[in-house]
C-alpha cells in the first residue's frame, strides 16, 4: 500500500517520500518481535499496542524522524547538492501510511484492536480475506511495471510472482476461475511492462494507472464491506427461521479469492453452529449438523484457562471452545477457535490437569 501510494504521485511531495510511505505502512508490524516471547505470546500481543490509537499518534513521528536522520546523516553527505527532504511533508506521508496498516488489518476476520493500549477490544471487518490475490495483482502489477527495469529488480519480482502464483494456484480453496484470472492478470502485467519499457510517457501513465487501481481497490473493499453486512443480516434471518435462537453473534468471514462465498459461525449460549455462505446457491446458508459445544462451564475448562498459554490464546480467540478428554492419569483440555473450524482447526494450547485440576503440563 505504501509503495502504491508513492507510485500514484505522492512520491513527488518531497525527497524520500517513498521511503516514508513504505516504512510507515509497515511500521505497526514491529510487534513481530512478540514471536520470540514464548508460546502464544504473539497471538496475545500482535495487532494490539503497535496498531492502536497511541501508536497511530507516535509512529509517524518515529518514521519521519528516522527518514530525516537518513537524509541528513547519509543521503546529503553523499550528495551535498541534493534537495533536502521536508519534515512536514514526511510527517504527513508517514501518518497516512501508518493509518493504512490497521485499516487493512481490520478488514479480515483476524481483526485488530483499535483502542489499544486503553482497551483491548477486538474489531473485525470480515470483508477481505487475509491474503487477497486481487489486491496483490492490482497493486503489485503496477509496481512491477514501474520498478522492474534493472536485472536485479526483475529477478526479485520474478521470485515474488513465482511464490505468489504457487500460493494462488496450489491452494485448494481457490476456485478454478480465480486461478485463470490470476494467470491472465499476470500475463497482462508482463505484457504492459514489455510495451512500456522505452515509452517516454511511461512514468506518467503508470502514475495514472496507480491512481485508478487505488480507486478500484477502495470500491472493491467498499463492496466487500457492504456484502458482509448483507450476509450477516440474511444469515441471522435464516438462522431464526430454522429455530436457532437466541443467536449472540454471527460471523460471515471471507474466503480466498472468492467474493461470493464465506465461512459462517453463529454463536449461541450453548455453542457454535458453523457452515458456509454462498450468494450463488439456491439455499445460501449451509450449516454443519452438529453444534460445537463451548464447554466453558466445565471446571476443567476454567482450570486449564488459568494457565499462561491458555490466557494468551484466549486473549486472541474470537469463538473459543475446548475439547476435553480423560486418559488414565489426567484430564486433557485443548483450546480451539471456531472461527477457523471450516478451513482446518487452529489449535491452541493443550493443558493436562491432575485429578485435583492442577496443571501438570502445557503443550
Amino acid at each position: 500500500m505504501g509503495a502504491t501510494l508513492a507510485a500514484a504521485g505522492l512520491r513527488r511531495r518531497t525527497p524520500l517520500a517513498t521511503a516514508a510511505l513504505v516504512l510507515g505502512a509497515n511500521a505497526p508490524d514491529i510487534d513481530f518481535v512478540s514471536y520470540f516471547g514464548g508460546p502464544y505470546q504473539s497471538l496475545a500481543f500482535r495487532r494490539g499496542a503497535t496498531h492502536g490509537l497511541l501508536a497511530l499518534a507516535i509512529l509517524p513521528f518515529l518514521v519521519a524522524g528516522l527518514v530525516l536522520l537518513w537524509d541528513r546523516g547519509v543521503r546529503r553527505r553523499r550528495r551535498p547538492a541534493a534537495e533536502p527532504a521536508r519534515a512536514g511533508a514526511l510527517l504527513g506521508l508517514a501518518a497516512l501510511a501508518v493509518l493504512t496498516h490497521p485499516a487493512l488489518d481490520w478488514l479480515n476476520n483476524y481483526g485488530m484492536r483499535w483502542l489499544m493500549p486503553f482497551d483491548g477490544t477486538w474489531f473485525y471487518g470480515d470483508a477481505v480475506f487475509i491474503i487477497d490475490p486481487w489486491i496483490w495483482l492490482g497493486f503489485g502489477g503496477v509496481l512491477f511495471v514501474l520498478h522492474s527495469r534493472g536485472a536485479a529488480a526483475l529477478s526479485a519480482w520474478s521470485v515474488f510472482w513465482l511464490l505468489a502464483s504457487l500460493l494462488v494456484l496450489t491452494t485448494a480453496a481457490v476456485p478454478f476461475a480465480a486461478r485463470v484470472l490470476w494467470l491472465a492478470g499476470l500475463a497482462a502485467a508482463l505484457t504492459l511492462r514489455r510495451l512500456t519499457l522505452r515509452s517516454s510517457s511511461r512514468d506518467a501513465a503508470l502514475e495514472r494507472a496507480a491512481r485508478v487501481l487505488l480507486c478500484a481497490g477502495l470500491v472493491y473493499v467498499g463492496l466487500m464491506i457492504g456484502a458482509d453486512f448483507a450476509e450477516r443480516s440474511r444469515a441471522s434471518a435464516e438462522l431464526a427461521a430454522r429455530g436457532i435462537a437466541p443467536v449472540v453473534r454471527v460471523m460471515v468471514a471471507p474466503v480466498a479469492a472468492n467474493p461470493f462465498r464465506g465461512e459462517v459461525v453463529a454463536e449461541t449460549d450453548a455453542g457454535y453452529y458453523v457452515g458456509a455462505w454462498s450468494w450463488l446457491a439456491a439455499e445460501p446458508l449451509e450449516l454443519a449438523p452438529e453444534l460445537i459445544a463451548k464447554r466453558n462451564a466445565d471446571p476443567r475448562y476454567a482450570a486449564a484457562a488459568a494457565t499462561l498459554e491458555a490466557r494468551r490464546f484466549l486473549t486472541w480467540a474470537r469463538f473459543p471452545y475446548a475439547l476435553i478428554e480423560n486418559d488414565a492419569n489426567a484430564h486433557v483440555v485443548t483450546f480451539l477457535d471456531a472461527r477457523y473450524h471450516a478451513t482446518g482447526r487452529l489449535f491452541g494450547p493443550t493443558v493436562r490437569l491432575d485429578s485435583n485440576l492442577r496443571p501438570i503440563a502445557v503443550e
